[in-house]
């Protein structure tokens, strides 16, 4: 598989702990890209579920999705879909911050602030849904009334949990501060949630009198919080932006986390594996720190030792289908026919649940094809060029696998299913955006 470049980010795709891709044209239009991490999603479904739950809404409906850019910015699109930027994760000091935020967001949802009529980006590649969101197509700017409403939502959402508001209080504040540092312009997170100090009144009024005030972050929420920051500042920021905040003073988890990712990134591989090894050793049954040290490895081009360290990870988190594509890639990369059993095996488990995933997809069709399994390699290409939303190339791929596939058989049946869907029409989706 070839290597691709993130904009902004030399971050190795093919078989990165954190996932990046560019939306579209994504380098050129400036569009953040979608981020994918096994322990970053996993992180934020520990918040997000019980808040999901809380808001009357269905967690396995509600997807959530992280976008690559320093900007301060979540929204709702295409039904259930929240979208995070990294900006805003790594300017949230703790989980109740971030929670807020999420409840917030929960609030638009369960009250049905989103335009009505956006059945048609419902079932859209997340690709398209971006691209429709961020450059006008779709876009919806909230009232004073709704974000209010929201607001008392998601104050709601948190009492039922017994949770404390203050950290949604706290980012009131830092968006306040950050409403009046604004260089020239807002962040989009502002333009979409009109902030108000009726709004942060309400807030902390709430949170003087709920008896759940005082209630802290748990524990070991905290850790992940500090984690997930530290990981995304060693893959996002530059060198000297992550040694100023996490110098070699601290020897905490997360200092040394996000030195060894930012000492990988800046070239210097032999420090970024010394201190993953560190990791290891130390918590030798974390799966996500042996899942680092594979890619680590995979990109100083230590295959066998990759495949070592993403198979530790892949058994301590056998439920985690992103470690194991990780594991196959680095597989079928070793262009060793013995391994593409065992990637195609860790592909076909994947592909049930990242079933919206081209690059899934598009590993399955390559294991596939080096495996002489031409048909089979058609049908998953062309589910990865469906995924991706390129329904002209889908076709085209589902129109070969029915010629080499057996007439009945469930491949056979799927690419049939992929070859007659109607094409798409020219006039352009709508749908909602929240704030």
């Amino acid at each position: 598989m070839r290597r691709k470049i993130c904009s902004l980010l030399a971050l190795l795709l093919a078989a990165p702990a954190l996932l990046a891709a560019p939306i579209g044209d994504a380098a050129a239009d400036k569009m953040p890209a979608l981020i994918r991490d096994a322990e970053i999603e996993r992180t934020l479904r520990e918040y997000t579920v019980p808040i999901f739950k809380a808001a009357g809404l269905d967690p396995l409906a509600v997807h959530v999705f992280i976008l690559q850019s320093d900007q301060i910015n979540a929204f709702v699109a295409g039904g259930e879909n929240l979208f995070l930027y990294t900006g805003l994760l790594v300017r949230t000091q703790r989980p109740g911050q971030l929670i807020g935020v999420v409840a917030h967001e929960s609030g638009h949802i369960a009250g049905g602030h989103l335009v009505r009529a956006q059945q048609e980006m419902n079932d859209a590649p997340i690709q398209t849904m971006i691209e429709a969101v961020l450059s006008g197509q779709v876009l919806l700017r909230y009232t004073r009334i709704i974000e209010a409403s929201a607001d008392a939502a998601a104050l709601g959402f948190l009492d039922k949990l017994h949770w404390s508001a203050r950290g949604m209080a706290e980012f009131l504040r830092i968006l306040e501060v950050q409403e009046h540092i604004t260089y020239g312009h807002l962040d989009p997170y502002l333009i979409n949630h009109p902030l108000t100090s009726d709004r942060i009144d309400v807030v902390e009024q709430h949170v003087a009198q709920s008896p759940w005030a005082d209630v802290p972050d748990p524990p070991d929420w905290v850790k992940q919080h500090n984690r997930m920051v530290a990981k995304l500042a060693g893959f996002l920021w530059p060198f000297q932006q992550v040694m100023i905040k996490y110098p070699l003073s601290d020897t905490s988890v997360p200092a040394r986390y996000a030195r060894a990712i930012a000492y990988w990134r800046a070239g210097d591989i032999n420090t970024g594996v010394s201190i993953m090894n560190q990791l290891t050793t130390e918590f030798p049954n974390d799966p996500y720190f042996w899942e680092q040290k594979g890619q680590i490895l995979f990109d100083a081009a230590r295959g066998p030792e990759a495949i070592d360290a993403y198979s530790r990870a892949a058994k301590l988190a056998p439920d985690e289908p992103l470690i194991s594509m990780e594991l196959a890639n680095v597989q079928i990369e070793q262009e060793d026919p013995s391994l593409l059993p065992a990637a195609i095996d860790e592909l076909k488990v994947v592909v049930r649940t990242e079933n919206r995933d081209p690059d899934a997809w598009r590993m399955l069709g390559i294991a596939y094809g080096r495996s002489g399994q031409i048909g089979l390699a058609s049908w998953a290409l062309a589910e990865s060029s469906a995924a991706a939303g390129n329904d002209k190339e889908a076709r085209q791929r589902a129109s070969q696998a029915m010629k080499q596939l057996p007439m009945g058989s469930p491949e056979w049946l799927r690419s049939q299913d992929i070859f007659t869907a109607p094409k798409p029409t020219d006039e352009k989706s709508s749908g909602g955006i929240s704030g």
